[in-house]
């Protein structure tokens, strides 16, 4: 594949994945049809040697190996670990509300979300929905991917600060979506509720339980003169999910155990059952390396882990607010992440290690630091270096528009960071 197949490619799985639940269905899909076997949590494992796996937890959360031919506790583990979630915006449990003859949903904030940027976009909504069936919750994905509602903004004509404060929006007065003419039948909440059931095709009652957000509707694409410029949603983290996942299915078989672990919950903390600082990373490894605790913890200190997540790349328009010697740039390179209050878990030691992957495979790679007196963003590296005791690094593909509804990327660099991450999980050679 070229850069740009790669890029198309990505296109095509964002376009797949509106929210996290849609995300590991679309890589279970791709990790079926390559021939992974499914696990299942509740089940005793017995996995061979050579053999490919995946477990999912929570719908939203998947970790897939690849078992090698000498045991983990001898060659250590060789992870990539990301996360499936975006900021935005997610109904809440009473789903609706009408105000002044219109029908609203009725949205809470998940993440840090760039609240500017969804107003007066045509929204979709996705995710998943329990249903009550034979007394027992059944799981289903439902995507309603038409403009079925908009946060409309207000006129200039009543806002006429607005070019030179800025669009300010409480997160409480000013986001709930309008979705139709309020009738007056019923109430709001089974307005909605018969909505999701005729998507479903299931009856109202039915519907026990959901997990949605909203999504911007416009469809991911490649752009710029040249498509050199990917322009989509959920990037981050999307992104760095496609390119662990392209990696583990084109890695070849090794005496080291290969490892993807992708995360829910990363926007928000990563403080659940699915989330990197929770268990599901520790207790998969655990069956990998045997029921030994020595055989575990000799693993681990033979291990490494690259955390992936999408980094900052220089805007041309806001140039200052970099440091001045680490401005990376779209179409660069993978970017390595240090921040010495540790809000990145790189160190020289294995950042070394991963230069040294980008050097022997031809691949160019960028560094970026945080503005010393500017707040510095974290990733599941930390977390997951401080849980496993596992040395990580932290790196990421150049971005601009971060936690917007609709963000911008290099159409370039998806294909170097797969190259690295597939020679990574293939065994290559990582001394620095």
């Amino acid at each position: 594949m070229t850069a740009l197949d790669t890029a198309q490619h990505l296109v095509q799985f964002l376009a797949q994945s509106p929210s996290p639940f849609h995300c590991v269905a679309e890589m279970r899909r791709q990790l079926d049809a390559a021939g992974f076997v499914a696990l299942a949590e509740t089940d005793s494992w017995r996995c061979t040697p050579g053999m490919a796996y995946y477990v999912s937890r929570g719908d939203a959360s998947l970790i897939a190996f690849r078992l090698g031919q000498q045991p983990a506790s001898g060659t250590g583990l060789r992870l990539v670990g990301a996360h499936t979630d975006s900021p935005n915006l997610r109904l809440k449990p009473h789903l609706a509300k009408q105000n002044r003859g219109l029908l609203q949903l009725d949205v809470d904030v998940y993440g840090g979300v760039l609240l500017a940027t969804w107003a007066d976009r045509d929204l979709g909504l996705a995710g998943r929905v329990l249903l009550d069936h034979a007394g027992a919750p059944q799981r289903r994905l439902l995507r309603i991917d038409k403009p079925l509602c908009r946060i409309a903004n207000v006129a200039i004509h009543l806002n006429r600060e607005v070019n030179d404060k800025g669009l300010v929006l409480n997160k409480h007065q000013h986001l709930a979506p309008l979705v139709a003419e309020w009738s007056g039948a019923g109430t709001p909440e089974e307005a909605v509720q018969t909505l999701l059931a005729e998507t479903l095709q299931v009856e109202p009652e039915h519907i026990i339980g959901h997990d949605l957000c909203l999504y911007d509707l416009q469809p991911p694409t490649l752009g710029g003169a040249h498509d050199e410029f990917i322009f989509g949603a959920r990037l981050d983290n999307q992104a760095m999910c496609h390119a662990a996942l392209q990696a583990m299915l084109n890695a070849t078989s090794a005496d080291v155990t290969a490892v993807i672990a992708l995360f829910d919950h990363e926007e928000v903390g990563s403080l659940s059952a699915r989330g990197a600082d929770g268990p599901f990373l520790d207790d998969v490894l655990g069956r990998i390396c045997g029921p030994a605790s020595d055989d575990r913890l000799r693993a681990y200190a033979r291990s490494v882990m690259i955390s992936a997540d999408m980094a900052h790349a220089v805007h041309p328009n806001y140039a200052d607010l970099h440091d001045v010697g680490h401005m990376p740039r779209l179409n660069g390179g993978p970017i390595i992440k240090t921040n010495y209050n540790l809000r990145y878990a790189s160190d020289g030691e294995s950042s070394a290690m991963f230069r040294a992957l980008c050097r022997a495979h031809g691949v160019p790679y960028q560094e970026f630091v945080n503005r010393p007196d500017l707040a510095c963003g974290t990733t599941i590296g930390p977390i997951s270096a401080a849980k496993l005791g596992i040395r990580t690094v932290d790196v990421g593909n150049p971005m601009l528009s971060m936690h917007s509804i609709r963000e911008m990327a290099g159409s370039h660099d998806p294909a170097a960071m797969t190259q690295v991450f597939t020679t990574f999980l293939s065994g290559a050679d990582i001394s620095a």
